[in-house]
């Protein structure tokens, strides 16, 4: 802890009269200016703002069940909440609407993956990809990449590289992309990749470096921890 820590810490104290609200405050205090300026920490608001737009959704789909982009939209939600049955179900629902829809096949693909139906998903996720390589930037790849890390670890490293090729400009690809290769034990490769996500950051101007600033930080701390 810093001496300006340790001093604001007493400070507070003295001002409260309580060392626990003095702790309290500035853990809030830090996490503003992380949301503000860095972006490490995760949002606790984001939760609440995914759980609030399901409710809504969910009113929506009861008032008009044949709603697609309603379903498609909760599926994405349930997805990232892990409820990948129910996400799944309504992606099937809303099949015959969506065929042509690359993001369509991903948010399947990501579905049957988490409900480890892993050959069914690897199928939707590169038929998504077919339409369009760069759907969500990309992220397809990564997910595969992530999926078969254990599986078969060859194929992760070649959907890792695929993943990487489409996002050459982003820190968190790359950042990414680094706890990838951590995990399949290929420390080289790592941290080149983490060297690479810090490069980009500092290559980037100004108005980009505010979205990439987290997965900067976080690349240097985990590539001094390799």
């Amino acid at each position: 802890m810093s001496k300006l820590s340790i001093l604001l810490f007493f400070l507070l104290s003295w001002v409260t009269g309580n060392p626990l609200i003095a702790i309290i405050i500035i853990i809030a205090v830090v996490y503003v200016l992380d949301r503000r300026y860095v972006g490490v920490m995760p949002s606790i608001a984001k939760p609440f703002r995914r759980s609030s737009r399901t409710r809504k959704l969910r009113t929506q789909l009861a008032a008009s069940p044949f709603n697609v982009s309603s379903k498609r939209e909760l599926a994405r939600l349930l997805i990232a909440s892990k409820k990948y049955a129910e996400a799944y179900k309504l992606l099937e629902e809303a099949k015959e609407a969506s065929e042509d829809s690359a993001e369509y096949w991903s948010d399947l693909g990501a579905a049957s993956i988490g409900l480890q139906k892993l050959q069914d998903g690897e199928q939707q996720m590169l038929h998504a990809l077919s339409l369009n390589e760069r759907v969500k930037y990309g992220e397809p790849y990564l997910q595969l990449a992530t999926a078969f890390k254990d599986k078969d670890p060859q194929k992760a490293l070649e959907y890792a590289a695929k993943f990487g090729g489409i996002q050459s400009s982003s820190s968190e690809a790359y950042y990414l992309l680094g706890c990838l290769y951590q995990s399949l034990g290929r420390k080289d490769e790592a941290r080149q990749a983490l060297e690479e996500s810090i490069s980009i950051y500092r290559s980037l101007p100004k108005y980009k470096k505010r979205h990439e600033r987290g997965w900067a930080l976080r690349s240097v701390i985990k590539r001094n921890f390799l």
